[in-house]
């Protein structure tokens, strides 16, 4: 896979200077005015050092006045030298003054003038760092969640992981729109911009070390080819997928997907129920949101809750984990808990 990869100039083969603009690693903004500040302040500390270098050495120099060197003069021969103005007046006469300036006053010239045209390097250094943080991430990036289209569904997703105690961090985007990519970025999420159903993309974003993957296309026919590259990649992952329409659902488990989320039908449910009972739905809403109210969760077992019944633990439990499948409360194979079990029960507050 990898030779063919190669022969077709994959992503995954391109150096990591070439995915700055693919692969984006969020970093803190930083403020105009403390640039501008620390940049002053560098040139300051040039302008201090050559100073006393040259105060230090002021026997080597030679004044036009012909008076005695003072501070202020070796001052004004560090901003005119440093400036590169040169009046000529102060001048070097012996020669370890002059070696002074080679070996220590030219580096400090060179430095000064960095922070000068500090602008524009600072748009090459800026690429330089981002190649170094997007190498960083790819040699450390583990267990974490790919979430595949940053639309509505997408932005939800990634806000119920977040509130659910997920870091930002070890969120990736991966999305063609680059408007998509950069509100995503504004939330601290790393962004690979490109198509998910290719799969030197979903590499780029590390799917083969990822724990979860969801997959929110706007298409369905993009999520079944998203989900099935994903699970080539990696057959342990966690896939959750959301579809548009239910006759779809077999090909999503068939591509690889654990869980099927059909969006419209669901939507639709809720909108029937709230005609007839609208606080079924409030009640809905409130355990889809992990921030406050009630949420469903999962748990391990405790020690002394085994062979007991689900319905005489502390929590409300909706169903019991075993072996990878779920199994309903009432269900006969569920009468007991097993140690190993996990639970999905009904919590109350924020994170679990």
């Amino acid at each position: 896979m990898r030779n063919r990869l190669r022969r077709r100039g994959g992503l995954v083969d391109e150096p990591d200077y070439a995915l700055v603009g693919v692969i984006r690693i969020p970093e803190n903004e930083k403020s105009p005015a403390r640039a501008i500040g620390r940049r002053v302040l560098f040139a300051l500390t040039a302008l201090l050092v050559c100073s006393v270098v040259v105060y230090l050495d002021r026997d080597g120099y030679i004044d036009a006045k012909e008076g005695e060197m003072t501070y202020v003069d070796a001052l004004y021969y560090s901003a005119v030298s440093l400036s590169t103005t040169g009046y000529g007046d102060v001048t070097p006469i012996t020669e370890s003054a002059r070696l002074v300036n080679i070996i220590f006053i030219t580096p400090l010239r060179v430095l000064f003038l960095i922070v000068l045209i500090g602008t524009t390097l600072e748009v090459l250094t800026e690429r330089s760092r981002q190649a170094i943080k997007i190498q960083n991430w790819r040699n450390r990036v583990r267990n974490h969640t790919i979430v595949i289209g940053y639309g509505t569904k997408g932005r939800t997703a990634v806000d119920a992981v977040i509130a659910d105690g997920g870091k930002p961090a070890e969120i990736v985007v991966v999305d063609k729109e680059q408007s998509a990519l950069d509100a995503a970025a504004a939330h601290g999420l790393v962004t690979v911009r490109g198509d998910a159903t290719k799969s030197d993309v979903l590499r780029l974003a590390g799917v083969q070390h990822a724990s979860a993957i969801v997959v929110a296309a706007n298409r369905d026919d993009t999520a079944v080819l998203a989900t099935l590259t994903a699970r080539e990649i990696n057959s342990h992952a966690k896939i959750v997928a959301a579809i548009n329409e239910s006759e779809n659902t077999h090909l999503m488990r068939q591509s690889g997907a654990n869980s099927v989320v059909v969006s419209s039908e669901t939507a639709g449910r809720l909108l029937g129920i709230a005609t007839i009972t609208p606080s079924v739905v409030e009640v809905v809403e409130d355990l889809l949101s992990p921030e406050e109210g009630y949420a469903i969760a999962e748990r391990e077992v405790e020690p002394s809750e085994t062979g007991g019944s689900p319905a005489h633990t502390r929590d409300l439990v909706l169903g019991v984990t075993r072996g990878g499948k779920l199994y309903r409360v009432g269900d006969p194979e569920v009468e007991e808990i097993e140690a190993g079990d996990r639970l999905l029960y009904v919590r109350q507050g924020g994170p679990a």
